[in-house]
């Protein structure tokens, strides 16, 4: 039962996939936007491949572990509705603090890194993504498990609201009125993509904006009168020839500074601090190029 709901879930998400590619392709060539590269392109669906076949491999052992904490659950379900309705959303919550680490601890933005690392954004890079998470994600929906949720019910409740987090990814879509207030939109997730230091670790949900608006993440999308164009990739370009590399140029990064900071707390700073962090304030967390921002634009008013 649960292989053909997967297999329903791919056969009906796959042409819709096709279809709306097709469209954003039509309408970057129509608007000469130029949203779209061969080279990109293909980079992403090697990283969509790499994560997938970790997944698949990996897929076996976290639903034992899930149906482990089943079977320990402290919670039984009567009303369906209810049932689905408290899985999505608890779901989505989980998520945002699973991401939230990802941007915020530099051992887990050392796998994350790969999905923010493309300088296009478009449908395709809603697939590029971050290859070693499956080894871990698993972990923050534990209590979806002890709380009465099946292992299955929470494997597919997650690709389907991966469904939408890959539609947001796209330039050519405007804001969308009364949803921009509930759900994570195109709007949201183009600053959550920018490498502008106002938008850096900011709109960190999948399906609904509320949880970015209750802790503090979240961050509209600016007029070009009120603030710069969106610039997308990361804050420090990386353009890698080579396909190890694309995955895992932060750990290679992370390496040096350990081989060139003896201290342990250093050491220890270097591996799980923000992103940016250094002790010699050679480069900067997300937090600190906001502040520089601020300080020169007080300066030029």
């Amino acid at each position: 039962m649960e292989a053909l709901r997967e297999q329903w879930l791919i056969l009906i998400s796959t042409p819709i996939y096709v279809f709306v590619i097709g469209l954003e392709l039509l309408t970057s060539h129509w608007r000469q936007a130029k949203s779209y590269t061969w080279r990109d392109t293909l980079t992403n669906l090697y990283l969509m491949l790499l994560n997938s076949g970790i997944d698949l491999l990996f897929r076996g052992a976290y639903v034992l572990i899930f149906e482990w904490c089943f079977q320990r659950r402290f919670l039984d379900w009567g009303s369906p509705w209810a049932y689905w309705l408290v899985l999505v959303v608890s779901m989505d919550f989980l998520f945002y603090w699973l991401h939230r680490v990802d941007h915020h601890c530099r051992f887990f933005w050392a796998v994350h890194v790969t999905h923010h690392s493309s300088e296009q954004f478009n449908l395709t890079v809603g697939f590029r993504s971050s290859v070693f998470q499956p080894l871990y994600r698993f972990i923050y929906f534990l209590p979806l498990a002890f709380a009465g949720f099946k292992p299955f019910d929470i494997v597919f409740v997650f690709s389907v609201t991966q469904i939408w987090g890959i539609m947001v990814h796209t330039e050519h879509v405007g804001k969308l009125g009364w949803l921009e207030y509930v759900l994570v939109t195109p709007s949201h997730h183009r600053v959550h993509h920018a490498s502008n230091p106002l938008y850096l670790d900011r709109n960190l949900g999948m399906l609904l904006i509320i949880w970015d608006k209750w802790f503090g993440t979240f961050q509209p999308e600016l007029a070009p009168a009120e603030y710069q164009p969106i610039r997308f990739g990361l804050t420090t370009p990386t353009r890698l020839a080579s396909p190890v590399l694309v995955v895992l140029h932060e750990w290679r990064a992370i390496f040096k500074d350990w081989q060139q900071h003896k201290p342990w707390p250093a050491r220890w700073s270097y591996l799980f601090g923000p992103p940016g962090w250094s002790i010699d304030g050679r480069t900067k967390t997300s937090a600190e190029l906001r502040q520089a921002e601020f300080e020169e634009q007080n300066k030029l008013s």
